[in-house]
């Protein structure tokens, strides 16, 4: 336990944030309420004057933090979990470019980006070995599907990682996916633009597609090249980031990619020496970042979309992986509410569209139909 008077400069990567979440990030020892009691009896000082625990902290202010407090919210530091040799190796395998803001890794295919039911082996849980002692913990701030390889962006800090998630929730994020599909689609480019809800009696574990209640859900596809009738390459820019987006729009159109049985069923192999695996790779990556500029990555096919490319006959210096659109701008909240109002009354009014027509098809009553009120005779 600190019996000193201690002091902090406020980081840029801190710039905004509330005094509260700070003491989060920095200090988890501490908890609220002694957070609270301090900053009520003014122990805690930023450039020397009383704050409360929801005033916002600038980069460069100095924190005056009193001695004590640990232990009361009964969290300690951070313990870097210790990782065998193959999950360090594995985890420098992945990595592309390391940022002051960020990881770039190539998630492999068959690699959960983070854990759940049965699923021990993750992405998420071999970040500790891109962290030093005194570091803090690299987060996630979006997902690629388990079966889908490429670029994963991963955040150093707590606040960087707060940046790039709003980049990827404010859709300002690029990105552009590789995939091979069955068939070749008629329309060389277009936009898939269909609803997804998620497929009821699967337990949330399959997605499909709902004109009436499903949630927005637009992608940009572009066929780069074709295999005869047999197969596509096709390059691919979501603006909405619904779950197994790209996967169910290609199959909505009557072209699943290849390896993809849960939403192609047996029509998604082909035949031949052509891997069985799911052919859904990110290929490139453009965001801003933090520090003001903008990261651009481009992640290599793994082994079995490579030696699949190959034996179709596809060149890869055909595409430069390049955005197909500038994604629409981000709608304010109020344009969310809206839309949302927009939607939720459209979907009334279809709904008693369709209780109208059953009752005029039911029996009939043998009444003559009446009278609109307050009209006026026969001119």
């Amino acid at each position: 336990m600190s019996k000193e008077v201690r002091q902090f400069t406020v980081q840029p990567d801190d710039d905004g944030i509330r005094l509260d979440r700070w003491f989060k990030r920095h200090l988890p020892q501490i908890g609220f309420g002694m957070v609270s009691k301090w900053a009520r009896t003014g122990q805690i000082r930023v450039d020397g004057g009383r704050v409360k625990p929801e005033d916002r902290l600038e980069a460069g202010q100095v924190l005056r933090v009193p001695p004590g407090g640990e232990g009361t919210s009964g969290k300690g530091p951070r313990k870097r979990r210790e990782l065998t040799a193959e999950e360090e190796a594995e985890a420098e395998a992945m990595l592309i470019t390391r940022t002051k803001s960020a990881l770039v890794l190539n998630k492999p295919p068959g690699l959960a980006t983070q854990g759940g039911t049965k699923t021990t082996k993750h992405v998420d849980g071999l970040l500790d070995a891109y962290a030093e002692e005194d570091e803090p913990r690299p987060r996630l701030v979006h997902r690629l599907d388990k079966d889908t390889s490429g670029v994963l962006l991963v955040a150093r800090t707590p606040g960087s990682a707060a940046f790039y998630s709003k980049r990827f929730s404010g859709r300002s994020a690029k990105k552009i996916y590789w995939a091979l599909v069955v068939g070749v689609p008629d329309i060389s480019e277009g936009t898939i633009d269909a609803p997804l809800a998620k497929q009821p009696g699967t337990g949330g574990e399959k997605m499909h597609v709902d004109t009436e209640g499903g949630q927005p859900a637009k992608t940009l596809y572009r066929v780069v090249e074709r295999a005869g009738n047999a197969a596509a390459w096709v390059e691919l820019q979501p603006f909405t980031g619904r779950t197994h987006q790209l996967r169910v729009h290609l199959a909505a159109i009557g072209h699943p990619i290849v390896g993809d049985g849960k939403y192609g069923g047996p029509n998604a192999f082909l035949t031949g020496s052509i891997s069985r695996k799911m052919h859904l790779h990110a290929r490139r990556l453009i965001i801003e970042t933090p520090e003001g500029g903008k990261l651009d990555a481009t992640a290599p096919l793994p082994e079995h979309f490579a030696q699949s490319m190959e034996q179709l006959g596809f060149d890869e210096s055909v595409s430069d992986a390049g955005p197909l659109a500038e994604p629409p701008p981000e709608r304010t909240k109020t344009e969310k509410k809206q839309a949302a109002k927009a939607h939720a009354k459209q979907y009334r009014k279809e709904r008693r569209g369709e209780r109208r027509s059953r009752s005029q098809g039911g029996k009939r009553t043998g009444k003559p139909p009446r009278k609109p009120s307050g009209g006026r005779g026969k001119r």
